[in-house]
């Protein structure tokens, strides 16, 4: 007699099974003699002959191996080895995975039962999953199973993604008088999350039914709904999530901590970000790696490369070991404020601890080195790349593509191509791009437009970048007309143009002394929405100074600061030329005060807030000031801005250092300049090689052997690559001897092949 069903809440509704689902036989219909016989059989080979058993093979039949899963049901050991006999072959049908799935999780064995499951959710063709769901329910109780295996069910769909299967399974489930628990629940949120908005069910209403289901969420949860919040950016609902989380009495664990300080970051809020990392440690709770590792990553973003390495000497002296993503990202930081020295250092420093150097950091040092113009450097790096038997991306060929189209060296760019189309990768429109500005710059116009008819003939359509760059090459060529013509060519294909594209036009017309079609241009910029940019106010600011109207371009200055942008040096340059020119020399220099010293400007913000919120990108208004003195011969009022800096306890970074200092050596101070050459090394930070060589050369030429000795001898101390070893002891070799000609050569040299520091915090401070 069969057992009873477990009394549903309410009545179930169930669709009409699919044909793959017959209705299944009851354990006493299928013990048939003939199935016993064969079974028997069966059970005796898998024991003692398992090789054998495939002589039984045409035998069977679905009815057959439920029989034997049924009876071999309590023995794990002789069902594993049925299972894994018979679920290739075509008797082994829906049916038998139902039965294989109570059994398989009644032993616990999930992971095993997990890839079962996701075959039955691909192979059954049940679009609903009400035919898996009945089958599963009907063979309940022959197999004396749990309620776990509907959890298993959701979470199967839910890792393929077959979201409207879960959510049928956890009502279905329901229905018939069984509770789908949280692990339920969490697999769809977390499928749901994943599927970034295509699921027609949201994460929250999800888990609002979770609650009136009287399911308690647990870390889990929260954890997911965390990550959706911060993954969309919206940090103040996962921020009211946690706080849920703390009420309910649900102990967050560093995953949510690791959620929440990686969301800070990625909003340049690391200060809060740090915050968070503090509070762990209040509340017992011990940072991880990945803590570290996300707080590092989002300095390096940020360019604060100091404090990243503050970061990772605290994170060494607890007991943490730097990995793979440690280094590739400090590594990256180094490279992308161009500092190749220290770049090398940490990978130097990632081979030393042991850490294998993967396509990814090869690619950022290849980069930076493309960057710096050291093509030499970058193709050693890629062969080293290959000789440790990593493969090349589709970035790394592209990289080294762009590294050599803009030196306008096309036709090693083009054997990059082909050897990057020999391995298999496609050109991306990134990778044309390349090209096309690599034509434009040696002014081969019809050749970039000849890549354009490429890229449409490979079915790719080319972005504003590509439409952008060949505007950009006609303005400098002075060919407008078929700037304009590309112009409307770009938005007849949809590609909208971009600030850059109207810069570019702006500025071909500006040089061609059409200054009203600028002004027009600029106009229907702003008319469109798009706002204008730095580059942008420049080149109308210079165009009106080149043509007299100093009160325009002034006007212009003032909008653009209105507008929230931060003149830069190139900016004040323009501005102090064109009143120079009209003899307002007492007007340049009030205008370069302006900046740092003006009470108010509109709107109420005052150029004091403006500095500090620049704090955090290095100063940059300050450091463009002290440049544009420097640049002007003007070193008495770049001095006083550098002593406010310094009242104000805004400590200066490596850039004004590097600036105030080839300043004063061009100026002639070189007492001045030596003695914030000794204060920028104090404070930690590398000089830059411009920097350091200019110090040098000058100190020669005044007679300054002590001091000149001394920058030497510290040059040399920060310079710890092997590769360098010779060049150093030829450097000492012939300072000793006094022969300062072939040191300054050498230096030159060595900076050239990026084996002299740029700027940063040297990792060797003492030694």
């Amino acid at each position: 007699m069969p057992l009873p069903w477990p009394k549903p809440y309410y009545t179930p509704y169930l669709p009409v099974p699919d044909l793959l689902f017959s209705k299944p036989l009851l354990f006493s219909t299928l013990s048939s003699p003939s199935h016993a016989l064969l079974v028997d059989k069966a059970i005796t080979l898998l024991k003692f002959h398992p090789n054998h058993l495939d002589s039984l093979s045409s035998n069977f039949t679905p009815e057959s191996a439920s029989f034997f899963l049924l009876k071999s049901q309590f023995d794990q050991t002789l069902t594993l080895k049925f299972l894994n006999w018979a679920q290739n072959h075509p008797f082994f049908d829906s049916h038998c995975k139902c039965l294989s799935l109570h059994i398989l999780t009644r032993f616990k064995l999930y992971k095993t039962a997990q890839t079962l499951a996701q075959n039955l959710a691909l192979s059954a063709g049940d679009h609903t999953g009400s035919s898996i769901f009945q089958c599963l329910r009907d063979s309940y109780h022959v197999c004396n199973s749990t309620s776990a295996v509907f959890d298993l069910m959701v979470k199967s769909y839910s890792h393929l993604n077959m979201i409207d299967q879960a959510l049928n399974t956890i009502d279905l489930a329901k229905s018939s008088g069984f509770m789908p628990g949280v692990l339920s629940y969490n697999a769809v949120l977390d499928a749901i999350v994943r599927s970034r908005g295509s699921a027609k069910l949201s994460a929250e209403d999800l888990y609002r039914k979770m609650i009136r289901s009287r399911v308690s969420p647990n870390v889990y949860t929260y954890n997911i709904l965390i990550r959706r919040f911060c993954r969309v950016g919206e940090l103040e609902k996962g921020l009211d999530c946690f706080g849920e989380m703390e009420r309910n009495g649900c102990l967050p664990n560093v995953v949510t901590y690791n959620t929440l300080i990686d969301a800070y970051c990625k909003l340049g809020r690391i200060d809060e970000a740090f915050g968070l990392l503090k509070s762990m440690s209040r509340k017992g709770m011990q940072p991880n790696l990945i803590s570290y590792n996300v707080i590092i990553n989002g300095l390096c973003r940020q360019g604060r490369m100091k404090e990243a390495n503050e970061i990772l000497e605290d994170m060494v002296f607890k007991g943490f070991t730097p990995d793979e993503v440690t280094f590739n990202t400090i590594l990256n930081g180094y490279c992308k404020e161009g500092n190749f020295h220290q770049a090398l250092v940490v990978h130097a420093e990632m081979v030393r601890n042991g850490v294998s150097p993967s396509v990814v950091t090869y690619t950022a040092l290849i980069n930076s080195m493309c960057k710096a113009r050291n093509l030499n450097r970058a193709m050693e790096l890629f062969e080293q790349m290959l000789s440790r038997g990593l493969c090349p991306n589709e970035r790394t060929y592209t990289t080294l593509i762009d590294g050599f189209s803009r030196q306008g060296l096309m036709n090693q760019a083009f054997r990059v191509l082909n050897e990057m189309t020999a391995s298999g990768f496609s050109p991306s429109v990134v990778t044309y791009n390349t090209f096309i500005h690599g034509h434009c710059v040696l002014g081969k116009m019809e050749a970039a437009l000849g890549v354009i008819q490429e890229m449409f003939e490979k079915g790719l359509a080319p972005d504003v970048v590509s439409y952008s760059t060949i505007i950009s090459g006609f303005c400098r060529y002075q060919e407008l007309d078929r700037a304009f013509q590309m112009k409307q060519e770009m938005v007849e294909k949809g590609v909208l143009p971009d600030a850059v594209t109207y810069s570019s036009l702006i500025q071909g017309l500006c040089e061609m002394r059409r200054l009203s079609e600028a002004c027009d241009l600029f106009q229907e910029m702003s008319g469109i929405g798009l706002p204008p940019d730095e580059f942008t106010y420049t080149t109308l600011i210079n165009a009106y100074c080149v043509e007299g109207d100093l009160n325009k371009a002034l006007h212009l200055h003032d909008e653009m600061i209105r507008k929230g942008f931060l003149p830069d040096v190139v900016t004040y340059s323009v501005l102090i030329n064109g009143l120079n020119k009209q003899a307002r020399t007492r007007e340049a220099k009030r205008l370069l005060f302006k900046l740092f010293y003006e009470v108010s400007v509109p709107n109420d913000v005052t150029y004091d807030s403006l500095i500090e919120n620049c704090s955090n990108i290095e100063f940059k208004s300050v450091v463009a000031l002290i440049k544009g003195f420097c640049m002007k011969g003007l070193m008495h009022e770049a001095d006083r801005v550098f002593e406010s800096m310094v009242k104000r306890n805004h400590k200066p970074g490596e850039a004004v250092y590097n600036v105030i200092i080839h300043g004063h050596c061009r100026g002639g101070n070189l007492r001045k300049a030596f003695n914030l050459y000794k204060e920028m090394v104090h404070s930690g930070f590398v000089p830059h090689t411009v920097t350091v060589i200019s110090l040098i050369k000058a100190l020669f030429k005044e007679g300054m052997d002590e001091e000149m000795s001394e920058a030497i001898r510290e040059t040399l101390r920060s310079c710890r690559l092997n590769e360098a070893e010779l060049a150093k002891v030829l450097v000492e070799i012939n300072h000793k001897e006094g022969n300062m000609e072939a040191v300054l050569n050498l230096l030159t040299d060595m900076a050239k092949d990026g084996l002299l520091p740029n700027s940063g915090k040297t990792a060797y401070a003492g030694g």
